[in-house]
Order: structure tokens, then C-alpha cells, then sequence
């Protein structure tokens, strides 16, 4: 159980993680799809093959936008590519690599959708059934009454009464699906030597500095943002408790509703100040929302060392009569 915590709050730790966890959810999901997916050949030569390779095509394409639009590089890379420059530049580089990661996570679902296909053959037999020179086999039916292209076309559906148990449609479906299951073979062989090609040739077309650099600055943008988004989330619940705090309060001057002033209600008075000095001294509309335009069209430059040298604020306490009584620096 201990185990199961720490690898679910690795999990939510880390945006990366959560992406290759979702990627691989769906590819995943991809394969229980295909399994629980009742295909079936209309075994007519002009749908044939539209059909197959729509059931091909298709669930890949959406596959892949599903992985584009639950990919947390997505969000990241269009803000870092819209937004506009104010005091800090655009980087292409971390644009490229945020893309790049993006596209392979997303292709991932499809992929193993295209490949689980080719490995069974079954879509590949109804595509191309009847592309096969049936010359080369033996046991073809001649009393049937129908074409060439339409008997062909009828390979695939083991059901019809023209081929019940007949061996000439088992050996055109073994045919066909050794090309089939070549094919997908084929292309994962080539992804695994791509992928390994690439890791052992990158370094040497590379700065792996520059590589370094680029990776550092795409994990700041995306906990930059997470930093920002709950930053609002404390700013908001504050601002929102203030307003009804002080709803209530004008409610009970004016003698429609009688309710003990929050600091008796919270626990302890100082927590409920520490809520009020988390506003920033943003307490209005206007101000929130220039703050948020600011953030959007003029992020801060990437330069933290003004605030080791930023002075303490100074707080100043005065009484009733304007004399100053107490100085907090």
C-alpha cells in the first residue's frame, strides 16, 4: 500500500509522468478496442477495401487528436508559442523539443492500433482479397455463377455458403495474412532500430548543453504555469472569502441578518489575517484583472536576483488621533 502512495504521488508530482502514463492508457485502450470490435468484411468488391481501410485509418486519427488534446505538452507549447514576448523572449528551441514530445506521446495509440491490425489481418485480408491471383492455389469453386473479383471479394467471410470449409479461402486468408503480419513486423522493426539509432547518433549532432538547457527551461514553463494556476486558485478563494465576509457584515448593519464577525468564527484570529495579507494588496476587479493581463501579454523576465536585493516592506501603525505608534520593517 505504502508502495501504491509513493507511485501515485510521483504521478502527481510530475506532469511528464502523467503524460507517458495517459499515453500509454491509450494505447492501451487502443488494443481492447480492436479486440472487442466485431469486424466483419461486407465482402463486395467496391467496399471492400474503403471499409478496411477506414477501420485502418480512422480510430488512428482519432486516437492520435485524443493524445494531442489530453497531452499537458499541448497546453504548454501553445502558450509559450502565442503568447506575447513582452520582457522575456520566445525560445524556439523549447517550442521544438515541448512539440516533439507532444507528437511522439500522441502517436503512440495509433501506432499500436495500426500495428495489433497488421498482426491479426483480418482488415488486410478484406482489403486485399481481391488482389490475389487465385491461379496459384488449388480448390477454387467454378460452379458458383459469379465473377472472379466477386468471389474473390468473398474470401473473408467464412460464413458464406460458397466457402464453408473450404480450402481453397483458408489458404488466400493464410496468404494474405503473412503479407499482412510481414508488414507490421516491418514497421515495428523499423521504429525500434529508429528509436535506437536515434539515442546512439544524437549525442554526436547534439549539444548536449544546449539539449540540457532546453529541458530545463520546458519543465520550468510547465511548473511555472502549475505554480501560477494554484497561486490563483489560494488568490481567488481569498478574494471570494473576503467579499462574502464583507457582504455579510454590510447585511448586518443593515439589520437583515445578524452573523458573529468572522474572526470569533475562524479558529484563530492571526490565521485569518494571514488569508487577508495573501491578496497582494489586490483587493479589487480592475486590478485583478490588469494583474492577469500583465502575466499573459508581459511575463517577468527570467531574473530572480532583484529580489535578494528588494527592501523589506515597512509597516506602519498609526492610532486614532494620526500620531504613528508602531514601525514593522
Amino acid at each position: 500500500m505504502e508502495r501504491l502512495k509513493l507511485v501515485l504521488q510521483y504521478f502527481q508530482s510530475n506532469s511528464e509522468s502523467i503524460s507517458n502514463g495517459i499515453c500509454i492508457l491509450l494505447a492501451l485502450v487502443s488494443v481492447k478496442l480492436y479486440t472487442s470490435f466485431d469486424f466483419n468484411c461486407p465482402c463486395l468488391p467496391q467496399y471492400n477495401r474503403v471499409y478496411s481501410l477506414g477501420v485502418m485509418v480512422v480510430p488512428p486519427v482519432i486516437l492520435f487528436f485524443l493524445g494531442v488534446l489530453v497531452n499537458r505538452h499541448t497546453g504548454v507549447m501553445m502558450d509559450e508559442w502565442t503568447r506575447a514576448p513582452g520582457s522575456r523572449s520566445k525560445n524556439p528551441a523549447v517550442v521544438k523539443f515541448l512539440f516533439s514530445a507532444m507528437l511522439q506521446r500522441a502517436l503512440l495509440a495509433p501506432m499500436v492500433w495500426i500495428l495489433v491490425t497488421l498482426l491479426d489481418g483480418k482488415i488486410f485480408i478484406c482489403a486485399f482479397s481481391v488482389s490475389v491471383n487465385p491461379s496459384l492455389f488449388t480448390g477454387m469453386p467454378n460452379n458458383t455463377g459469379l465473377d472472379v473479383v466477386r468471389l474473390m471479394a468473398k474470401v473473408p467471410c467464412k460464413e458464406d455458403a460458397i466457402f464453408r470449409n473450404s480450402s481453397f479461402r483458408k489458404a488466400v486468408s493464410r496468404y494474405v495474412r503473412c503479407y499482412s503480419q510481414a508488414i507490421g513486423w516491418s514497421i515495428l522493426l523499423f521504429l525500434i532500430v529508429l528509436g535506437a539509432l536515434g539515442r546512439l547518433i544524437k549525442p554526436f549532432f547534439d549539444n548536449h548543453a544546449t539539449f540540457l538547457q532546453t529541458r530545463y527551461w520546458s519543465n520550468y514553463l510547465d511548473v511555472e504555469q502549475k505554480l501560477f494556476d494554484e497561486t490563483c486558485v489560494l488568490h481567488a478563494r481569498d478574494f471570494a472569502k473576503k467579499c462574502v465576509v464583507q457582504f455579510f457584515e454590510d447585511a448586518s448593519e443593515d439589520d437583515i441578518l445578524r452573523l458573529p464577525h468572522p474572526a470569533f468564527v475562524a479558529k484563530d484570529a492571526a490565521a485569518w489575517e494571514d488569508d487577508e495579507e495573501r491578496l497582494y494588496g489586490i483587493s479589487k476587479q480592475e486590478q485583478v484583472n490588469r494583474l492577469l493581463d500583465k502575466w499573459y501579454f508581459n511575463k517577468p523576465e527570467l531574473d530572480v536576483t532583484r529580489r535578494a536585493h528588494r527592501p523589506s516592506p515597512c509597516v506602519t501603525w498609526e492610532g486614532r488621533d494620526g500620531k504613528t505608534l508602531y514601525t514593522d520593517v
